[in-house]
């Protein structure tokens, strides 16, 4: 499948819901779900180092949302351990592959630890020029569009913005993506039909993929598979197919 890859049509950004990593468990015949999460984390080393093999810029993962803090509390605790845990052991290996991390969302939402380990990473690659990899994080996008809006109308109070100077790029440059570019293509595991709060502002005109494939079972020959899916469609933004030829 990668041979059938266009190396010179790669979407500049691909944007992840990584789902399916608790059913992933049950299926193994495994209580509990966190056991889903640690095979998971195999699949985001492998996915990262093929984006920026194939020279994607932008790759964003949906790791947590703001709904998942309603998880029960041994599960959100275990996960926020994971997170520490392996942002300490995959810090050396993003800077030897000019992997620059940033993270999106509420972070102060996340425990300290976490907040410190995540800063720690991000401070330590951030002159890393390949591939961005950006985690969403305590992230949901309702939120973040709402934020954006507070944001914009406390200008407007304070009198440094009028209201018909607010356009596209007034709320874009008020989100938590204002440095990223909006995604080509965003790929969904599991099945599921929904985009469950992610990027809604920014996947306007995102092409979709959905796969079955669990998130941890999911490997470089599905992100290969989804490209390829990515590159047969003809994005035409509104226009006609006579238009964009």
């Amino acid at each position: 499948m990668k041979e059938k890859i266009n190396l010179n049509n790669i979407p500049n950004h691909i944007a992840v819901i990584m789902d399916g990593n608790g059913r992933w468990a049950k299926q193994q015949g495994l209580k509990a779900r966190v056991f889903g999460h640690q095979h998971a984390i195999g699949s985001v080393h492998e996915i990262t180092e093929e984006c920026a093999e194939l020279g994607v810029k932008y790759l964003t993962l949906y790791a947590f949302s703001t709904e998942n803090w309603n998880r029960p509390k041994a599960e959100v605790n275990a996960l926020m351990q994971l997170l520490v845990s392996t942002i300490e052991k995959e810090t050396q290996t993003l800077k030897n592959n000019n992997v620059r991390l940033q993270a999106i969302g509420n972070l102060k939402e996340l425990p300290g630890k976490c907040q410190q380990q995540l800063q720690k990473a991000i401070d330590q690659t951030s002159e890393n020029t390949g591939l961005t990899l950006t985690l969403a994080l305590s992230y949901g996008s309702r939120n973040e569009i709402l934020q954006a809006v507070r944001l914009i109308a406390s200008e407007v109070q304070q009198g440094t913005l009028r209201p018909e100077q607010i356009d596209e790029l007034t709320i874009k440059n008020h989100l938590f993506t204002k440095e990223i570019p909006d995604p080509e293509l965003l790929i969904r595991t599991s099945g599921e039909m929904r985009i469950s709060n992610f990027l809604l502002w920014q996947i306007a005109y995102t092409e979709l993929y959905i796969t079955d494939t669990l998130w941890p079972d999911f490997k470089k020959e599905h992100l290969h598979q989804a490209i390829v899916s990515y590159q047969q469609r003809e994005r035409r933004f509104g226009k006609t197919s006579e238009q964009v030829q």
